[in-house]
């Protein structure tokens, strides 16, 4: 049998069996389980396609494992704090997480803390990236979302404080969930809130272009790849679909299903906290507290699949399988660094990379991209081509 394109990734609370689970996105069958600890919400992460990271629930670290070596936990990741929320950027290369009211930035390649942002008033509640990278967007329990430019934050010059490009500030209750459309800095992001609102945003202008009023909290939110409908998991169980291809155009409105795509999914008995659509758009995956993850047909509205787990589901996503997961003898191309906790790490003593170390950690990534020992072993000069 061919590995799946893509698949689901999921956690629950109690962490019984495993902490994170792989299944078949078509069978529902458990193909991989990474044991040990348990991930808070919105903190499982797929990095690179090599590692997932996942956040232990209540604990100041993050747990790692290689992505095809499901048997033990390969590493744990010291933080400065709690970790509320943790996403890694798609294309590998920085790690964020929220601990307290702050957004912790981390390079992969050395591990270096770049930057401590805190320009919310409470707690994060969930981090999202663009999917080019470009931009991140921090949601917290101040009722803010905020959109940063990822270049501003990473630059050269310390003295600069880096500022959001945007402050989303329309919500009146803490934010709960957000997803970033496609297109990068053209995208559009989706923020819900317990204030029983769901809005959609232009990352490029800051504008808010819809805000849709529920008779619920709203616990999720997700679009699909066509962004034909936004999806909005309920504090009732219930799931909404919006149509955002409708005849009224009304930049606020009240949802009510209809026959022109506003409809509700009905089966979940509890808050629905996560919400994924496949590539193609026609499978919606929820999470809920009821302790099921559930796979639904979008045209017909009904649940084709029911997976249950052993406490409150707080994480599930459709991820497309890195290439390596099915590989039980491949190996990742880089080895994750020891994570600083301090952003002068010099300064604290901490055995992190200097300059000259970060410089080789970046040849040795180029020329001996399979070797897992390489950042401890390689003695090649860094400013010095081997061949």
């Amino acid at each position: 049998m061919s590995a799946p394109m893509e698949v689901v990734l999921s956690a629950d609370s109690a962490g019984l069996m495993w902490n994170c689970a792989v299944f078949d996105l078509h069978t529902g069958s458990n193909v991989l389980s990474y044991r040990g600890g348990n991930s808070s919400a919105r903190s499982l992460t797929v990095l690179n396609g090599e590692y997932i990271l996942g956040a232990q629930l209540g604990k100041n670290f993050i747990n790692v494992w290689e992505i095809q070596r499901k048997d033990q936990l390969q590493q744990k990741i010291v933080c400065p704090g709690i970790v509320n929320c943790l996403v890694a950027s798609p294309d590998g290369l920085y790690v964020l997480a929220g601990i307290a009211e702050a957004v912790y930035l981390w390079e992969i390649s050395t591990g270096n803390l770049l930057a401590v942002l805190s320009r919310h008033y409470q707690d994060l509640s969930c981090l999202r990236f663009t999917d080019d990278s470009s931009h991140f967007v921090s949601g917290g329990k101040d009722n803010r979302a905020l959109i940063w430019n990822l270049a501003s934050v990473v630059q050269l010059d310390s003295s600069r404080v880096p500022e959001p490009r945007h402050v989303l500030s329309c919500h009146s209750l803490p934010i709960t969930d957000i997803h970033c459309g496609l297109m990068g800095p053209q995208a559009r992001v989706a923020t819900a809130s317990l204030d029983q609102t769901v809005k959609l945003w232009e990352i490029s202008s800051g504008e808010m272009l819809l805000s849709v009023l529920f008779d619920v909290s709203i616990m999720s939110v997700t679009l699909d790849p066509c962004e034909y409908f936004l999806f909005c998991g309920g504090s009732d169980g219930s799931i909404f679909q919006v149509s955002l291809c409708s005849t009224a155009v009304s930049r606020d409105k009240t949802f009510q299903s209809d026959g022109e795509g506003n409809q509700v999914f009905k089966g979940h008995r509890n808050l629905v906290t996560c919400l994924s659509v496949s590539m193609d758009g026609t499978l919606l995956l929820s999470g809920s507290h009821d302790e099921t993850v559930r796979l639904w047909d979008v045209q017909s509205k009904q649940c084709i699949r029911c997976i249950h787990h052993k406490g409150q589901v707080t994480n599930a996503v459709i991820v497309p399988a890195p290439a390596n997961m099915f590989l039980p003898d491949s190996r990742p191309g880089i080895t994750l660094p020891r994570f600083s906790r301090h952003l002068n790490p010099s300064e604290q003593g901490e055995g992190v990379a200097t300059g000259v170390q970060a410089q080789q950690a970046r040849h040795c990534t180029k020329h001996h991209p399979l070797s897992s020992e390489c950042h401890r072993a390689c003695k090649c000069s860094p400013t010095k081509n081997p061949n």
